[in-house]
């Protein structure tokens, strides 16, 4: 299997991938951004489609999509009472966008599935060291704003009290999100985005308290879920993102089946 290049840089993106999952979904989770992580998703598909219809790499346009699409929500949805109404809006118009951007691309269908579902085996040298640019630069922001992040995220009264800028935090981390959405499409998708960024982080949740160990749960998870969903999916040519999409789904049902026997 590893003497193929496709698989080997399947492999390194796949982990890589994994990895930052793992990490910024804790603070997803801890945050109640699963939604607003849908919406990114949805966003993302709008910025490959403009890609495939501009010429672009895939990644550069959902990067410029949800970007742009972050701060524009930020700013729209300050009122919590109309965050839900503002996100199911400007989700409904980039999912119109990419519709539309898709009809017009002179591309075949399986740009559009790329798209949607994902392209891990495909991924070429140069789109990995891409990831690994991306990857290691969205970690290392992460290590800085942890403490900070950690406050605002499991400990509203502590950040208060350290006086922690939390709008100047909020909005760093929905930039680093948006990046991380765009990265995360390249295994999974931007139908599917939300799984690996949501599902290892709320199955980890179930096992441990501290917020150092659910990352590493979480980690361990999403690496779970990428590695063997690729193996499974280079040894029955079926989708790799179908696997991984399974595999979190049983790991969350034991976590959570898990947690009623622990409780009872």
């Amino acid at each position: 299997m590893f003497a193929l290049s496709f698989m080997r840089h399947a492999f390194v993106a796949g982990t890589l991938i994994a990895i930052l999952c793992g990490v910024i979904g804790v603070f997803v989770v801890a945050r109640q951004m699963s939604f607003m992580t849908h919406t990114l998703s949805e966003i993302g598909f709008a910025g490959g489609s403009f890609a495939v219809f501009a010429g672009w790499s895939t990644l550069h346009g959902m990067m410029l999509f949800t970007i742009l699409s972050s701060v524009l929500v930020g700013r729209l949805s300050v009122k919590e009472s109309r965050r839900e109404a503002v996100i199911s809006a400007v989700s409904a118009l980039f999912i119109g966008l990419g519709i539309l951007f898709l009809s017009l691309s002179s591309q075949s269908a399986s740009s559009a599935t790329g798209i949607l579902f994902g392209s891990v085996v495909g991924i070429s040298a140069a789109e990995v060291n891409q990831l690994v640019i991306l990857s290691v630069l969205i970690l290392g922001i992460l290590v800085i704003l942890y403490r900070a992040l950690k406050f605002t995220s499991f400990d509203r009264v502590g950040a208060q009290v350290s006086s922690i800028n939390e709008t100047a935090i909020s909005i760093i981390f929905l930039l680093v999100l948006a990046v991380s959405v765009s990265v995360t499409a390249q295994i999974v998708g931007s139908l599917l985005i939300f799984i690996l960024l949501t599902l290892p982080a709320a199955s980890a949740k179930y096992f441990t308290t501290g917020v150092a160990k659910m990352i590493g749960l979480a980690i361990l998870f999403a690496l779970l879920g990428t590695w063997v969903g690729l193996y499974l999916s280079y040894i029955t040519n079926w989708p790799v993102s179908f696997f991984i999409a399974t595999i979190e789904v049983v790991i969350y049902l034991l976590a959570l089946l898990n947690r009623q026997l622990t409780t009872k």
